[in-house]
């Protein structure tokens, strides 16, 4: 039986530039949990899964 794939960890700048938007923008994300994350220590982590939702779940509002 093999183990699921781990889950890719995006950083801040990561983020920005996949999404192309400035540092703020993003901690604005985190911060109002539309964007979902992880602390590891002082680090912040997004999930790339919660990335992929986040866009999934705008694309379906803008779409509305």
């Amino acid at each position: 039986m093999t183990a699921p794939a781990p889950e890719e960890l995006l950083t801040v700048p990561q983020v920005m530039a996949r999404l192309q938007l400035g540092r703020s923008a993003v901690y604005d994300l985190l911060r109002t949990r539309q964007l979902g994350s992880i602390t590891l220590g002082r680090a912040r982590r997004i999930p790339a899964l919660a990335l992929t939702d986040f866009i999934r779940t705008r694309l379906e509002q803008d779409a509305t």
